[in-house]
């Protein structure tokens, strides 16, 4: 007898087990059937895990605290890049460093995030137009980043339709967090005086956050949307000279960006140079910015703590 119920006990085990792995409420995959989704940068890969929940890792390409914009793969990276089941970028012209380095996979899934958003060129303060090589920083507009969410979540399930119900639910629920930040920084932004909402930043990065909230961006160090190009003698006494006449009273450099060309304009002008926006990057997730939702609050309380009080 007691044979018999080891056996007995040992199949309805097997069942349960069996049972268990097979549940369409289950959330979690176990790790030999887990799905790999690569992600390009790191605020994108925290936008990814909370579409995916805790159905599906995420991994990031681009560590924390490195610029996309200069960042360089390693041959570990192109492997990580030709694996990838699932890969998510930002798309706008923000990854042209990967193009060279993408093979064809038709078993790869790319969620482009910013697919339908259109990049806005500005030529001049105040004047915009649309075009391939324009603005790729739509993140830094949190209502943008709900088209991001609604990609994302459309990838996902095709990728995984089982999942589907889980990125509806967890992409609705991450919307409604933008749209309470939204409402947040608007309201954090009202402590600005009008004639205090004017920056300057290192390049072109926060021309979305600025047509949001009412910002006007007077101009760039550098003036371009990457980070790597350089400006000439003549760009910076422009600058300069802007900085003057719009009475500019603080410049917005990235995190581990060379403060150099900022502070020189900084002891000509007597403007305010704030070095530490996250723009690019979120940090570790103890840190200031350890998430893309933390990453946007912390910059506008930099932003505001600098143009709030008028100059005595």
């Amino acid at each position: 007898m007691k044979s018999i119920n080891l056996i007995t006990l040992s199949f309805l085990l097997a069942v349960l087990v069996l049972s268990g792995c097979t549940s369409d409420n289950q959330t979690t995959i176990t790790t030999n059937l887990s799905p790999d989704v690569l992600v390009a940068e790191s605020f994108l890969a925290d936008i990814t895990q909370q579409v995916a929940g805790d159905r599906l890792s995420v991994d990031v390409l681009v560590p924390a605290g490195t610029d996309p914009h200069a960042f360089q793969a390693t041959p570990q990276d192109v492997a990580r890049l030709e694996n990838a089941k699932v890969l998510v970028l930002n798309g706008g012209g923000l990854e042209q460093w990967l193009d060279p380095l993408m093979i064809k996979n038709d078993k790869q899934i790319r969620i482009i995030a910013s697919d339908g958003l259109e990049p806005v060129i500005r030529d001049l303060p105040g004047e915009t137009r649309h075009g391939e090589e324009g603005d790729p920083h739509f993140w830094l507009d949190p209502n943008l980043v709900i088209t991001y969410v609604n990609n994302i979540r459309d990838g996902l399930s095709v990728f995984d339709p089982r999942g589907k119900s889980i990125y509806e639910a967890n992409a609705n629920a991450y919307i409604q967090q933008l749209r309470d930040l939204d409402t947040w920084i608007t309201e954090q932004v009202t402590l600005i005086p009008p004639e205090n909402r004017i920056i300057v930043t290192n390049h072109e990065s926060l021309g979305y956050f600025a047509d949001r909230y009412g910002f006007k961006v007077a101009g760039t160090i550098i003036p371009s949307v990457s980070s790597e190009a350089a400006p000439s003698a003549a760009d910076l006494a422009d600058l300069i000279s802007v900085i003057q006449k719009e009475h500019v009273r603080a410049i917005f450099i990235e995190t581990g960006a060379n403060t150099g060309l900022a502070d020189q304009i900084a002891g000509e002008t007597g403007v305010t140079v704030v070095s530490d926006i996250y723009t690019h990057s979120i940090t570790t997730s103890d840190g200031l910015a350890g998430s893309y939702i933390d990453m946007m609050k912390y910059d506008t309380l930099r932003i505001v703590d600098a143009l709030k009080e008028n100059k005595k």
